[in-house]
């Protein structure tokens, strides 16, 4: 069987998309492996030049008495308080929004829908000065409360709630004596599990690679996440201090590192993702 020509096109151009998207994350992986002579002699780019992986790994975790580690750690906390955070709120109002009638639903979700269309980057100095009037900021509050917050997730879970969870299960289960909150935990929110799995998935990724917030909103470098640590270390090595090669090695194999996390989240998540994909065509 011959193959169409469009079909050859198509393949062509996913081939191209592929390689646009994995070879910067292959020359992350090949850069973490060299030394500060083998990242800047400008030869093989693409390819390994000795294998340092494991020194640059030590150089990391030690520099400027482990900093990183504790990046690291600030990090984990603001993903994980905002993002599951994010999760329980925009999962409740969400559900509330598709599934309950209220006087001025549609006026309050046109002003959530709204606000999706506000870049975040304009609300980082009302927040600020707002933080600032709590005495908040340099908090890890500062991070973590603009964090809970999202109109998309809000929209998303509305749209998910609305089209995976059928009325009459919900009837059904109050007719047999459920209240709200049984109703919703045992029927609705089983239904619900791939939309909850993918608004968690994109609070920790939003969260975690969050760079504007916390600079406005932290001074201390023991507060600051990986995103703004690294950012830190890049104006280091441009300033040429304390060895410019070598901090840039740490920049490279700090960037490969901080994506593991990501990475684990994303597959141990994946079961409960697609197992769920199934549960909402049961009626």
């Amino acid at each position: 069987m011959r193959t169409q020509p469009q079909h050859v096109w198509a393949k062509l151009l996913l081939l191209a998309l592929c390689c646009y998207f994995l070879v910067p994350a292959w020359w992350l992986v090949v850069a973490s492996t060299k030394n500060a002579e083998g990242l800047f002699a400008g030869t093989g780019a693409l390819w390994f030049h000795g294998f340092h992986l494991f020194e640059n790994l030590h150089d990391l975790f030690t520099f400027n008495n482990g900093e990183y580690l504790r990046w690291l750690g600030n990090s984990a906390l603001y993903a994980f308080a905002g993002g599951i955070g994010c999760t329980v709120i925009s999962v409740l109002a969400g559900y509330g929004f598709a599934k309950f009638s209220f006087r001025g639903r549609n006026i309050v979700f046109a002003l959530v829908l709204g606000s999706v269309m506000v870049p975040l980057t304009a609300l980082v100095i009302p927040t600020f000065v707002m933080m600032s009037k709590v005495g908040l900021v340099d908090t890890i509050w500062a991070v973590i409360l603009p964090s809970l917050l999202s109109p998309f997730a809000v929209y998303l879970m509305r749209v998910y709630a609305g089209a995976s969870v059928p009325d009459e299960l919900l009837d059904a289960a109050r007719i047999d004596g459920a209240g709200e909150l049984r109703t919703f935990w045992r029927v609705a929110l089983p239904l619900m599990r791939p939309g909850v799995v993918t608004v968690l998935l994109l609070s920790i990724v939003a969260t975690w690679n969050n760079f504007f917030l916390p600079l406005t909103m932290l001074s201390s470098s023991k507060l600051y996440p990986l995103t703004v640590g690294i950012g830190l270390w890049s104006q280091l090595a441009s300033a040429n201090n304390g060895g410019g090669q070598s901090v840039w090695n740490l920049i490279i194999i700090g960037s490969l590192v901080s994506i593991i996390p990501l990475i684990i989240a994303f597959l141990t998540l994946q079961k409960y993702w697609q197992g769920g994909l199934s549960v909402g065509s049961l009626k």
